[in-house]
């Protein structure tokens, strides 16, 4: 796939790091997320892991501004989560929601003029739809949709992407596809915050894991570190298939 993205380290102003504390959500009287405190910095993949009803896309939600927490805060690179900062970030849903256009026109609505059709057709070609630019974006594929989801999130040129469970039920050949997409985006400088459930490819693609369980943080650190030595018992649990719900 073509490389188009521009490298975004050194952009300014920096998003990075990220410090969020104190985040709790409630609804219905039900805490869902529990006095999350976390920190992101650098480059790199962050892969927030945890059994079904942790919190997950709620965190990642709260963290990009679709939801207001019942409580907490949170600082992009010193400031608080306004506009700007939400358009210098881009969150690619685990159903890709689409324009009823073509393939070149969901584009075009992103890009918006800028670079004409020369950026769009570089896009399309790196994500693997350079032949899909006249078919209706809502008649292709599972793989092929989130595919153009990620152009368009690409088209923004995000300081950090959030990918909320991207290749659920996707079959194994479009997941590779979407994971060499993700990575290269990582080496051009986005700042990635994955949500997954497929631990497969939390080992694959995580510098870093955040896990969750009961809406409260329970472990954050080197990858490398959760999968080969978890300092928590819900973790272990988790990773031998015991901790699922």
């Amino acid at each position: 796939m073509r490389e188009v993205a521009p490298d975004l380290r050194g952009a300014t102003p920096a998003l990075l790091p990220l410090r969020a504390r104190g985040l709790t959500l409630e609804i219905g009287g039900k805490r869902l997320v529990d006095g999350i405190d976390l920190d992101l910095g650098g480059d790199g993949i962050t892969v927030v892991l945890g059994p079904n009803g942790a919190g997950k896309s709620l965190l990642l939600r709260m963290l990009h501004g679709l939801i207001q927490p019942t409580a907490g805060e949170i600082h992009w690179g010193g400031h608080p989560l306004t506009t700007d900062v939400r358009r210098r970030q881009a969150l690619v849903f685990q159903k890709p929601v689409l324009l009823r256009r073509s393939v070149a026109a969901n584009l075009d609505f992103v890009l918006r003029g800028r670079d004409g059709s020369a950026r769009r057709r570089a896009l399309l070609d790196h994500v693997g739809l350079g032949g899909h630019a006249a078919q209706p974006a809502r008649q292709l594929s599972g793989g092929e949709q989130q595919r153009l989801a990620l152009a368009r999130a690409l088209a923004t040129e995000p300081q950090v992407l959030f990918l909320d469970e991207p290749t659920a039920s996707l079959d194994p050949a479009s997941v590779l596809k979407i994971e060499e997409i993700v990575r290269g985006a990582a080496a051009h400088g986005a700042r990635i915050i994955l949500v997954s459930h497929d631990l497969g490819q939390a080992r694959r693609l995580a510098d870093e894991v955040v896990f969750l369980a009961n809406g409260r943080l329970v472990e954050h650190g080197p990858a490398a570190r959760f999968f080969d030595n978890p300092a928590s018992g819900a973790a272990r649990d988790y990773l031998a298939g015991r901790l699922v719900v």
